[in-house]
């Protein structure tokens, strides 16, 4: 039998099957069953490894299911193994990392004390939203990067002059990152919200820099698709060229991917944290090496 066995999550099921190849390691598929009040009745099928299980599972919507069902599995998986691995690739609420109001729940609090207790022993995310939510496990945990995954996949597109593009100053150091990989130039766009109306506006100091170009917008994730739209409709009207996105997690919800399109970008670029049409960039490989 294989010293490691791969848990194969219902969120995260060519992911989990990418990983057991790349590690050679034992693939155990989870069978659910939802009931009508919602329920999830989980089934492993397969044999775990007494020595390492790896359960993979991201917590996108319906986040509350899949977040019982990934705590589910661990805990089914400390029962056989001595080490489990929770591979995480998108981490729902991590943007509940901090009490912003008084008495907001630090709900990544509460998450980091359910998987210390259903036995993880380690916790593997990607492009984490905040990395301070991470702070609140007391067990190791590792975030990794799809930057490197996703400029490769951009070089292989035939784009004019490029330039990378942050939609806002908290992404400042990611399109920098995949700035330096891409061996590019990069600006960032200044969001000012209206205190009355509440309405954003954007600008910049370097508009210039931005027409006649190929332009690559870079996000963490990517939800309603507002900023990104924003962001693109700002820099249609600087006379840019085509505009791509580049997104670890595409979540696209109330029908996103559409209205990006329409605001004029020509292709949304993620990654299979989240299976979706867009999930054309592979991140095994970088989640298998943070599991050696």
């Amino acid at each position: 039998m294989s010293k490691i066995s791969i848990i194969s999550g219902k969120s995260s099921e060519d992911l989990a099957k990418r990983l057991s190849k790349k590690l050679k390691a034992n693939l155990v598929k989870s069978e659910v069953r939802v009931f009508p009040d919602g329920e999830s009745k989980i089934t492993l099928r397969g044999n775990l490894s007494k020595r390492k299980s790896v359960v993979v599972q991201s917590i996108y919507p319906p986040v509350d299911t899949n977040l019982v069902q990934a705590l589910s599995l661990i805990s089914k998986a400390k029962e056989t193994s001595s080490e489990v691995i929770a591979v995480i690739p998108y981490m729902g609420y991590a943007r509940q990392d901090r009490e912003f109001l008084p008495g907001e729940i630090i709900t990544m609090k509460v998450l980091a004390k359910l998987f210390k207790g259903v036995g993880a022993s380690k916790i593997i995310a990607v492009d984490i939203h905040s990395v301070i939510g991470l702070k609140h496990f007391t067990i190791k945990s590792k975030n990794v990067t799809a930057i490197p995954d996703l400029v490769k996949y951009f070089k292989k597109l035939s784009l004019k002059n490029p330039l990378v593009v942050s939609p806002d100053q908290g992404g400042k150091n990611r399109a920098k990152e995949f700035a330096k990989k891409f061996e590019s130039e990069y600006i960032v766009l200044e969001k000012k919200r209206d205190k009355k109306t509440g309405k954003v506006k954007i600008k910049t100091k370097n508009s210039d820099k931005v027409t006649n170009r190929d332009l690559i917008l870079v996000d963490d994730m990517i939800s309603t698709g507002e900023s990104i739209i924003k962001a693109t409709q700002f820099l249609k009207k600087q006379k840019c060229k085509k505009v791509y996105v580049a997104c670890t997690h595409a979540l696209l919800m109330n029908g996103a991917e559409k209205k990006i399109r329409k605001a004029g970008v020509t292709s949304i670029v993620s990654t299979n944290t989240i299976p979706g049409k867009t999930s054309v960039v592979d991140v095994s490989n970088t989640i298998a090496k943070a599991i050696m």
